[in-house]
């Protein structure tokens, strides 16, 4: 197997790595109002999580 003729640099690799992380988070959808939130967390506009009220949120 080839060996590489320098080594690579830290900004070189720091760019590769940095490439992945502007992904979007995926949002779920309420099935009670239709708001979108992050899965699997608590949803800040009602407070429920998994059919529960685990939150006091002031409408």
């Amino acid at each position: 197997m080839g060996q590489p003729k320098r080594k690579q640099s830290k900004q070189r690799s720091a760019k590769r790595r940095g490439a992945v992380t502007f992904a979007l988070p995926q949002l779920a959808k309420d099935p009670q109002d239709g708001t979108r939130f992050r899965a699997h967390r608590v949803n800040p506009a009602n407070g429920m999580y998994r059919g529960r009220q685990v939150l006091d949120v002031d409408v």
